[in-house]
């Protein structure tokens, strides 16, 4: 059985056998172009990837020529962080293209499933698709369409970079020429949005929103439409990724800036010189957080000795010494300014004292605009009545911790009697393990979270007393704690809540 006479737009060729030889299973996903198929090469007894053209589109010669060129083009590549070209052919008039079958899910999924990415798995990913695009960029090859969707992450958590279907060569005008935009917008370069000619440093802008996207949990661009968003990668500053993610280092804060400079002579001339800000950014971050863990040791332990800025010895000790001398400024701070509202000592190990005179708070809310009635309205009160031992405003009980899987999030939101610049936000709970976003905002509060703005702080895997520094954006009188991530609740086992006992915000 072949391909000719069915349509390939759709599940109706699931039971085909290309070529004699591979046995279309399922549809992984489909595209402008292509479909995508889980099938079985009978001749090798293994799961592959085919990847069919639509026949709608199979007879126009530069759509063929280009499918064509994606297969001969990727088949040069033999790099472990690049989807393997297998075979490729045609039946019944209809080209295909077999890869190798990553069992895993593609970094989009992965983001929408966690919200935002830790600070050293991010870097580490950037690193793994870095280095498969500049195998590409060192065959001659500009992929053109970096994002989150054409990355897979495998079994071992490896990222690899696939779907070079419009991949342009720097050898020759290739058949996308200047006048012609193709790629994902979310992702696109300031040239490639114009229609101008792209080189190697379009994919590192790309990969340098790509890295955004991992550190804050979305794109930075957004519009009604495709080219509204394209637009604003034209005219649009970038937004800061240390605002929108407070605790990410300024080393990879740098490279995010550099990679997605309007002008390409401005950004990194080449994969490789991003590559090496990016393998000293991871180090710095692993060295804040103490060590590293995941597909971050992975790629740490690939980086040449010879190239690193710390061993891996030295990056527990700078990661130790960093938190002495976080305790040694707050110790000179304490000497200096007096006692704080209440001694290190009674709050826990790892909390930094408040940094200043404790704002009165009113008129608490729950936030839910992505639920139903409300997180325990009746209870709000509670989260303000300075008693952190007794009652507590508690969020629903969820069968996943992670909230962005589902829902954006729930929330507490506060008011002061006056305007105040607010610089830390203490929050104090039952149980920890919990994630959160803070934001504020001057006014009667907004119905939906986009209309707060930019988070002016966050935490990650909270203490039941945790302090959240907050950065200066001026005078507010609401401040919102938007929870992302629940913790186990200490009722019921197996599933996942966060019990506010008290919130006390600092000016």
């Amino acid at each position: 059985m072949n391909a000719e006479g069915i349509s390939l737009s759709g599940t109706g060729l699931i039971g085909t056998v290309l070529s004699g030889r591979y046995r279309l299973e399922s549809k992984l996903g489909s595209g402008g172009m292509s479909t995508v198929y889980l099938a079985l090469d009978e001749t090798l007894q293994r799961r592959v990837a085919v990847k069919v053209m639509h026949r709608e589109i199979s007879d126009q010669p530069d759509q063929i020529e280009r499918f064509r060129r994606e297969s001969r083009a990727v088949a040069q590549l033999s790099h472990p962080n690049v989807v393997s070209v297998i075979d490729a052919g045609e039946d019944g008039g209809h080209p295909y293209i077999v890869f190798e079958y990553v069992d895993g899910e593609t970094l989009k999924q992965r983001i929408d499933r966690f919200g935002r990415l830790s600070l050293d798995e991010a870097a580490a990913y950037a690193i793994e698709i870095g280095r498969g695009l500049m195998a590409a960029h060192q065959a001659q090859m500009v992929h053109r369409d970096v994002k989150p969707q054409n990355v897979l992450i495998d079994p071992e958590g490896r990222a690899k970079v696939t779907d070079f279907g419009i991949a342009l060569s720097l050898e020759s005008d290739g058949l996308t020429k200047t006048g012609r935009v193709l790629g994902t917008t979310d992702y696109v370069s300031p040239e490639q949005a114009m229609g101008r000619e792209v080189d190697a440093r379009s994919d590192v802008y790309s990969l340098g929103i790509l890295l955004y996207e991992m550190l804050h949990g979305d794109v930075p661009f957004k519009a009604e439409t495709v080219v509204g968003v394209a637009m604003k990668h034209v005219n649009n500053e970038m937004p800061e990724i240390q605002r929108t993610r407070p605790g990410c280092s300024a080393a990879l804060s740098a490279v995010i800036e550099r990679a997605t400079q309007k002008e390409p002579k401005n950004r990194y001339a080449t994969m490789g010189a991003m590559l090496a800000d990016l393998e000293g950014a991871l180090e710095v971050e692993i060295a804040r957080a103490g060590g590293a863990s995941g597909e971050a040791t992975t790629v740490l332990d690939s980086v040449p000795s010879k190239q690193r800025i710390l061993s891996s010895r030295s990056v527990s000790i700078v990661g130790i010494l960093l938190v002495l001398a976080g305790v040694l400024v707050a110790l000179a701070l304490v000497e200096l300014g007096g006692e704080s509202r209440i001694p290190v000592e009674e709050k826990g190990p790892g909390v930094a004292p408040p940094s200043g005179g404790e704002v009165a708070l009113t008129d608490p809310s729950d936030f839910d605009p992505n639920g139903d009635a409300g997180e325990s309205p009746d209870l709000v009160g509670s989260a303000i009545d300075d008693d952190p031992t007794g009652t507590a405003w508690v969020t629903e009980h969820y069968d996943f911790q992670d909230l962005a899987s589902f829902k954006e999030g729930v929330g507490i939101y506060v008011a002061t009697e006056e305007l105040v610049t607010a610089r830390t936000l203490e929050v104090t709970t039952v149980a920890g393990g919990w994630s959160a976003d803070v934001y504020a905002f001057a006014g009667e509060p907004p119905d939906d979270l986009a209309g707060w703005g930019e988070p002016i702080g966050a935490t990650e895997d909270a203490e039941e007393v945790q302090e959240i520094a907050l950065n200066d954006v001026g005078d507010r009188d609401h401040y919102l704690l938007w929870i992302t991530q629940l913790a186990p609740s200490t009722e019921t086992e197996g599933r996942f809540r966060v019990d506010v006992s008290n919130l006390a915000l600092f000016e």
